[in-house]
């Protein structure tokens, strides 16, 4: 049974929660090694992989060069929630370089997590590149600090923890 949640009115209709979250790296190998071995996601599985010699069923429905090589997809299960659909594509048009937050289309992925400087310091001992120090944040996000570290292929990962709740949950009376 899926869980329900409040909504907006007059927001998608039916939405619940996130189901998964989609993207593609340079090696799927080095990804589900990191993934796995680092992060401590659970392998699911994997699919592919898939083309269209002739159509433009990839650019239909992908939003990619009709011709792309989607070479194979693995999922991953995080925290006993998240699911990350991961893929390595081959694509005539593809553009090597990992984007920054600044660009268009920039992104990062946060994942909670209890103990940030024991994440942190695990993080640096396996190698992880961290960018700088914890943060603490302030006004509405007030209880929380956060960080970001880089995936072996230069994705931008955030840890964050809020073990109290922030500012903007306990003044709505959310927080635990």
């Amino acid at each position: 049974m899926v869980e329900t949640s409040s909504r907006v009115p007059g927001g998608l209709p039916g939405l619940t929660r996130l189901d998964h979250i989609g993207f593609t790296v340079p090696d799927l190998q080095q990804a589900r090694d990191f993934l796995v071995d680092v992060l401590g996601c659970e392998y699911m599985y994997s699919l592919g992989p898939f083309q269209d010699a002739d159509g433009p069923w990839m650019s239909e429905h992908l939003n990619v060069h009709p011709r792309a090589v989607m070479r194979q997809l693995h999922f991953f299960r995080c925290g006993g929630q998240a699911v990350f659909e991961v893929f390595q594509y081959e694509a005539s048009d593809q553009i090597p370089r990992q984007a920054k937050n600044s660009d268009i289309g920039g992104h990062h992925v946060a994942l909670y997590v209890e103990d940030l400087d024991k994440a942190v310091d695990y993080l640096r001992s396996r190698g992880v590149t961290v960018l700088g120090d914890p943060t603490v944040s302030r006004g509405p996000s007030a209880g929380q600090r956060w960080v970001y570290f880089l995936a072996p292929w230069g994705m931008q990962f955030e840890l964050v923890s809020y073990p109290h709740g922030k500012a903007f949950d306990r003044e709505r009376g959310d927080a635990a």
